[in-house]
């Protein structure tokens, strides 16, 4: 007889969760227009902006930076980054439209791993597309004050923040099993951006402009990250930007999950 030795639960949904993770990241791979866009587009952004205010880093209250292409580094990151992550959202969707997700429902694989593998996949691409755009802007001489610290430290924030961002988009997938509805949380993101920091120092900001970036989450969490770009690696400054990118996580992961618990009910 051969004695079987049971495994620890948690032990078989992490393997499940990484299985799954590995798929995600696969299947994104193997869809070049669903993140050639997250790349070409941010950049080409960050090419018009950088030759037109190249000459507002002579303004008194702007960031002493060695070019503008430096400042917008974060931004430009984080904002390739935000696109991206609603593909995790699209890919479930299109998951669940295929029947794929109600066949997992009825396989032996753990509940948790499923939520957790597709979120996993969708931070996991985001690092590798965080380092492709850093490599880019080392190629034209953007590099980070930091160097490889701030480097990495920047792509960790990148990471986290498609967790949070793909929180929102996966949310809308549970609840609606729709690819096309889900695609129209990408306007949300894009706007978010636009009205935040990313671009611009709220200093040189008035109005309600200024207001609405000042509050906006994506500047709590872009500043920091740009410091570090700009004014090397600090512990403070990595912490600060990654306890506000988990403070939005909390709320669009919470609805994530809850959006996840109503699907489970409905298979």
């Amino acid at each position: 007889m051969t004695a079987t030795i049971a495994r620890p639960r948690r032990v078989v949904v992490v393997e499940q969760a990484l299985i799954l993770a590995r798929r995600s990241v696969m299947n994104t791979w193997r869809q070049p227009a669903s993140w050639i866009p997250s790349i070409i587009f941010p950049l080409m952004m960050a090419a018009i902006y950088s030759a037109q205010f190249e000459r507002v880093t002579d303004l008194p209250q702007f960031p002493e930076v060695d070019s503008f292409l430096q400042f917008i580094l974060p931004a430009t990151i984080l904002q390739g980054i935000s696109f991206n992550a609603g593909e995790a959202g699209s890919a479930l969707a299109t998951d669940i439209e295929t029947g794929f997700f109600d066949r997992l429902m009825t396989s032996p694989v753990g509940r948790q791993s499923v939520l957790i593998g597709r979120l996993a996949g969708a931070a996991t691409f985001s690092a590798l597309l965080a380092a492709v755009l850093m490599l880019v802007f080392l190629v034209f001489g953007a590099a980070p004050d930091g160097g490889l610290p701030s480097a990495l430290a920047i792509v960790l924030i990148a990471a986290a923040l498609s967790l949070s961002v793909g929180g929102i988009s996966v949310a809308v997938a549970l609840k609606t099993g729709s690819a096309e509805a889900t695609q129209a949380v990408f306007p949300l993101t894009f706007i978010a951006i636009f009205v935040s920091s990313a671009f611009f120092p709220t200093e040189l900001m008035s109005g309600w402009y200024q207001t609405a970036a000042e509050a906006n989450p994506f500047t709590l969490i872009i500043d920091p990250t740009r410091r570090l770009a700009i004014e090397g690696f600090s512990f403070a400054d990595l912490g600060q930007a990654l306890f506000w990118v988990a403070v939005v996580g909390v709320f669009t992961l919470g609805l994530s999950y809850r959006a996840y618990l109503g699907r489970l009910r409905r298979a």
